[in-house]
């Protein structure tokens, strides 16, 4: 059975199964990075921290009082955006290992609020960025070794957001905003070609959904199944947020993880595709909590506690 058969069964069965799972069971290197809100610190405080497999062991990695999120990790490269030593959400691109010992900013390129991707063995990275006030939610290409970036998209007027690779580095998906002025259009995911910024649609959002006119990720956050057979994306359907699936020519989507429970957003693959972590809360937002998900047994497990309220976006990161 291919990796794409596995996940279409797995929606046959009831995904919200609880459960503890042994150590043997967890990827052996890996713990799990994530943002959080710091309560009651300077007026806006987010920290990028990380915890094993088990929820076990949990530590602070940027540890200052920036606004700082991490939407990607190579290996043990973790990458966040931060806006320390500048203006107030004027982010920039800085990497640190697991420990978060060894912080550097990598460009002086300035970034839009988004995730991001890698390719050529972590050499080379893509990013939605900015060039002034006039040019916004644009895609560039980041040497990650020099700083260097070149900009690809070539419509100023549309707004390109959450750009990932295809594993082998070919293929490019991002959410675009046709008219990024218009409050009437919304995001749907699109194949960008690399060379010369053309682009193919993958998703097409259904016009009478209930939730079509709420306020919500309509395609976001796309994440390539390391597979290569599928892309796994947020959406806001029937009242609620899920994670959905759609193959690279667009022709079969369906729900990975969406239920009338629980909002499911951000959310990551273990580099082996067995595994996806994800940020989850109830239909009230009370509390959000990061969860990991075994597509081998379908088993999932909370792995944060209550002690933060906001916690989201999860990656995995090799220790």
């Amino acid at each position: 059975m291919n990796t794409l058969s596995r996940c279409v069964l797995l929606l046959c069965v009831h995904l919200s199964v609880w459960s503890q799972i042994t150590a043997q069971d967890l990827p052996g290197n890996m713990c799990i990075a994530y943002n959080i809100k710091v309560p009651d610190s300077s007026k806006d405080n987010w920290d990028v921290m990380a915890v094993s497999p088990d929820g076990k062991i949990k530590y602070n990695v940027s540890n200052h009082p920036d606004v700082a999120w991490t939407y990607y990790a190579y290996k043990s490269r973790l990458f966040f955006i931060s806006d320390r030593d500048t203006c107030y959400r004027c982010y920039f691109l800085y990497e640190t290992d697991a420990e978060g010992k060894r912080i550097r900013k990598v460009s002086d390129l300035r970034l839009e609020d988004s995730w991001m991707s890698s390719r050529f063995d972590g050499r080379e990275m893509i990013v939605s960025a900015r060039l002034g006030q006039d040019t916004r939610y644009q895609l560039f290409l980041i040497d990650l070794a020099t700083g260097a970036y070149r900009q690809i998209s070539k419509d100023t007027s549309a707004k390109f957001t959450d750009p990932s690779f295809s594993p082998d580095g070919k293929s490019l998906v991002c959410s675009v905003k046709k008219d990024k002025r218009s409050r009437k259009t919304h995001e749907e995911l699109y194949i960008v070609n690399i060379d010369n910024g053309s682009l193919t649609q993958l998703t097409t959002y259904p016009a009478n959904n209930i939730s079509a006119n709420d306020f919500g990720f309509k395609a976001s956050a796309a994440r390539w199944h390391p597979s290569g057979e599928y892309i796994s994306y947020v959406s806001r359907q029937d009242g609620f947020t899920g994670i959905f699936g759609v193959t690279p020519d667009g022709k079969k989507q369906w729900p990975i993880m969406h239920s009338n429970q629980f909002h499911d957003g951000w959310h990551d693959w273990s580099p082996d595709g067995n595994w996806l972590c994800f940020d989850r809360t109830d239909k009230n937002e009370k509390q959000y909590h990061i969860m990991l998900m075994d597509l081998r047994s379908k088993q999932i497990t909370q792995i944060t506690d209550v002690s933060v309220k906001t916690q989201l976006s999860p990656v995995f990161l090799q220790k």
